[in-house]
């Protein structure tokens, strides 16, 4: 791997976003079909869509946003190959050399063939839009849709051998962990990466406890686990990555702005973090841009941005 270490520490220090998106990134908290630029995708249907709020109070809202404003576009099968479409696109663009974007297991029940037809499409996608991405498929399911109607479908996913990783997403207090157990364990066994949603909007004991019932390989968010040393500790010990998204928290109201994210206080305690972009089309910052912001933000060092940028390439 060629050392980009002295280009991105210098794209950092005068801004110059052309020059960063040059570098190898990661991102590995990435939800499709909210990867790409809302204006990107307002072009390619045709309509203007309402842009969403600059803070959103819960997750409750943001879903709301994006049942009244953006699913009708992208629940159908050509919403579905647009978006994606255009998320790698956009991670090409930004150049994102290893990315793990989710898809939710539900869209599978837009092919006759299942599971058959929802790979070929992604494969395809993904080889004519950025074959030079490292992509790791995600299947996600989310905790705001019935189990029943989940287990129709992801276990299809799974057991498809297409996919690398698994993540659980949504309103994380809404149902306990336990009842993915059985989801989980047969992602585990067919080699999968366990990823949850945590910490997001739950508490420091909530991260520990969904990695403790799920098996957890890595955790989506997890900033809530900044408030508590043990907590900190324990995912230090048991190495549990903590794939974090700066402007989501602050639009959501889960950390006041990017000065005094608690990535630092994460960071401070030896917990492997990485930055991400989650949803694109909703916060409008690519991983490029929460880089310049955090460094602006002197939130960290552009050395210490570094490597974070090269353990997300690990």
């Amino acid at each position: 791997m060629v050392d980009n270490t002295d280009l991105f520490i210098t794209a950092l220090q005068i801004s110059d976003l052309e020059l960063l998106k040059s570098i190898p990134k990661s991102d590995l908290h990435n939800h499709a079909p909210l990867g790409c630029r809302l204006s990107d995708f307002e072009k390619v249907v045709g309509q203007k869509i309402i842009a969403p709020p600059s803070s959103l109070k819960d997750i409750a809202e943001l879903d709301n946003y994006i049942v009244k404003n953006l699913r009708e576009h992208i629940v159908s099968l050509k919403g579905l190959e647009t978006s994606v479409r255009l998320a790698f696109r956009q991670a090409k663009q930004d150049g994102i050399q290893k990315l793990e974007m989710s898809v939710d297991c539900l869209f599978v029940n837009l092919f006759t063939d299942k599971e058959i037809g929802f790979v070929k499409l992604l494969k395809q996608i993904h080889q004519e839009e950025a074959p030079e991405i490292l992509y790791n498929p995600e299947i996600g399911l989310s905790r705001n849709i019935n189990i029943s109607d989940i287990e129709a479908c992801i276990f299809i996913c799974i057991e498809s051998g297409y996919f690398k990783s698994i993540d659980l997403y949504g309103n994380e207090l809404a149902k306990d962990s336990k009842n993915y157990i059985p989801i989980y364990k047969s992602a585990k066994s067919h080699h999968l990466k366990l990823k949850s949603h945590a910490g997001e909007f739950g508490n420091a004991e909530s991260v520990r406890n969904t990695v403790e019932t799920l098996e957890l390989d890595e955790v989506q968010h997890g900033i809530a686990a900044s408030t508590s040393p043990d907590v900190m500790k324990w995912l230090r010990n048991n190495n549990i990555r903590l794939n974090i998204c700066p402007t989501s928290n602050v639009v959501l109201g889960r950390a006041k702005n990017l000065a005094t994210h608690p990535a630092r206080i994460l960071a401070d305690n030896g917990i492997n973090i990485t930055i991400n972009s989650d949803d694109i089309m909703i916060f409008n910052q690519s991983v490029s841009e929460e880089y310049i912001n955090l460094f602006q933000a002197k939130l960290f060092s552009a050395n210490e941005l570094s490597i974070i940028r090269e353990n997300g390439l690990k």
